[in-house]
Formats: C-alpha cells, structure tokens, sequence
C-alpha cells in the first residue's frame, strides 16, 4: 500500500504542472486587464499604470510569469489580488469555511439520501416506492440548481417567511444563537446542492445495487439462513458501493464548480462566488489560484477512491 501511495503521488507532481501551464497559458492569453479601470481613470497617470504592470510583471513572456509563479507557489506564495488588495491566500482562506460548511453539508445530505432510497429501490423493483423514487430523481437531477434554488426562495422566503433568502457571514449573535442562524440559513444553499447531487447518485445506487443482488453468492447467503437485512446489508451494499465511490469521489470536486451558481443565488460569501467576482474583475492570481485547487481536489479525491477501493473489496491487491 505504501508503495502504491508513493507512486500515486509521485505521478500526480507532473499531472498538476501540466495542468497548471494549461491553466495559466489559458488565462494569459485570454482578453482582459486587471489595471484596465486605472487605464480609463484619467486622475492616474500613466506611468502609474506602467509602473504596477511591471512590478507584476505582467509585460513579462508568458513562460517566465508561469516559471514566477509556479516557484511562488511551490514556496506557498500564492499571489497579490489586485482587486482586493490583499494576498490570494488569506482571501481563500476566508471564504474556504463556508464553502466547507455549506458544500460538506451538501454532499452528506445526498449520501444520507441515495444509499437507503437507492437501496430500497433495488431491493423493491418496479414497485410503488420504487416508481415514486425513480421519478422523483428523474425530476431532481433534470432541473438545475438556479431554478430550485429560485422555487426554494420564493417558496421558503417569501411566501412563508421560514428562512433567510441571503446568506450573512457577519452574525452579530453568540453562543447556540450562532449556530442556529448559520444553520437556518444554510439549510435552502444545501438543500438544493444535496437534493441535486442525490437524485443522480441514487440512480446510480439503485442500478449497482441491482446487479450485486441478483449475482450467485447473494443466493448463497440467504440458503445459508442469513436475515434479508444482513444478506442486503453486509453482502449486496458493500460490493454494490465500489462503481458508486467512484462517483462519489469525482462528484466532490465537482460540487464546488457547480456550486457556483447556488452561492451566487443565496449570496454565500464561498469560493464560488469569489470566483464569479474575480472573473468579472480580471484578477488573474485569485482565478488561477482557484482553477488549481479545484484540479488538485480531482487529482486528490481519484487517489482516495482507488484506496477505498480495497477496503470495500478485498480482492483488489495494491502492487
């Protein structure tokens, strides 16, 4: 195993240059300048201008600003914003519990949700639940998230004035007061993002389920006088759930790109949104420094799912 983790890791150091340099040239080369407002102020002088794109180094080739940067990063230096004036680090970091919080959140309630329903729908095929289950996913996985997250507003905040439609990270109030408003107004941003996430992962649930529980050894276990629960439980599930980690692992990473347009309904003051401003900004370090974590969540999140791999199926040996 420890040999398999040192090779996993040592092929995800060039994966993540490459992707990297993709990134980066990507960005360098697209239109748009991050001192374009001081270029249009004519209360700044010119040479001013010229001045700070020389210290960034934005007149610099393309290849030296990625070797520049690429260094910094390998030192831990991620940048300047230009549009926030402060580092890249400490602004990700201050929008990275929430997006944390929210988006963990999320990917539970869609785990909690898919397996027993999924299961269930396996285990009882064609039957009433399993039609109400099967079309009630086939509905939430078709509408996208802006559209539910507009019903849950008009639904939840405006009709019946329950819960927050905005998202405030400067709660005034202390102690279970605290938690309970983060709570309440986290409750409609999850519920779209996990309800979303679980219909599809409770399809995929209910499929692999239904080609574990009619192999031969699960009508082994039950001539051996195993209960129904433990029969589906211990033997169907577990094997079951290897196609579905995969799922799981790729569908984290991509919760936060997808979360996108959830944070910037709700206002959730998360990565999300920080990257819809910095786009609209042109603040290259803070757009670049998001696009990387998001790639290395991928690389992170494949290399946790080919270790639970094993431990879910004992007959996969890391050499």
């Amino acid at each position: 195993m420890s040999k398999y983790l040192l090779r996993r890791l040592l092929i995800s150091i060039p994966v993540l240059a490459g992707i990297s340099l993709v990134l980066f040239t990507i960005l360098a080369m697209a239109p748009g300048d991050p001192f374009e407002e001081l270029a249009t102020n004519p209360n700044v002088p010119a040479e001013v201008r010229l001045n700070l794109r020389a210290k960034f180094g934005l007149d610099d080739p393309i290849a030296l600003r990625y070797v520049r940067w690429f260094g910094s990063m390998l030192r831990g230096d991620w940048g300047f914003s230009f549009t926030s004036r402060v580092n890249v680090d400490t602004l990700i970091l201050q929008r990275l519990p929430t997006s944390l919080f929210v988006l963990g959140s999320a990917q539970l309630l869609a785990i909690l949700v898919a397996i027993p329903v999924g299961t269930l729908s396996a285990v009882r095929p064609y039957s009433i639940f399993d039609q109400v289950a099967t079309t009630l996913a086939f509905i939430g996985f078709s509408l996208p998230t802006f559209f539910t997250g507009l019903l849950f507003i008009l639904f939840f905040s405006i009709y019946l004035d329950w819960l927050p439609f905005i998202y405030r990270a400067d709660i005034s109030a202390s102690g279970w007061r605290w938690w309970w408003e983060h709570a309440r107004q986290a409750i409609m941003p999850v519920a779209v993002l996990g309800l979303f996430q679980g219909a599809a992962l409770t399809r995929f649930v209910r499929s692999a389920v239904l080609d574990v529980i009619r192999l031969d050894y699960i009508n082994t276990a039950r001539a051996k006088g195993l209960s129904e629960r433990v029969t589906v439980v211990k033997h169907a599930v577990r094997n079951a759930l290897v196609p579905v980690v995969t799922l799981v692992a790729l569908q984290i990473p991509t919760i936060f790109t997808g979360a996108v347009i959830t944070e910037q309904i709700f206002r959730v003051p998360g990565i999300g949104s920080l990257l819809i401003s910095s786009i609209l900004a042109n603040d290259t370090p803070v757009i670049m420094a998001i696009t990387f974590v998001f790639s290395g969540l991928v690389v992170l999140f494949n290399l946790i799912a080919d270790i639970l791999y094993g431990w879910l199926d004992p007959r996969i040996s890391y050499r």
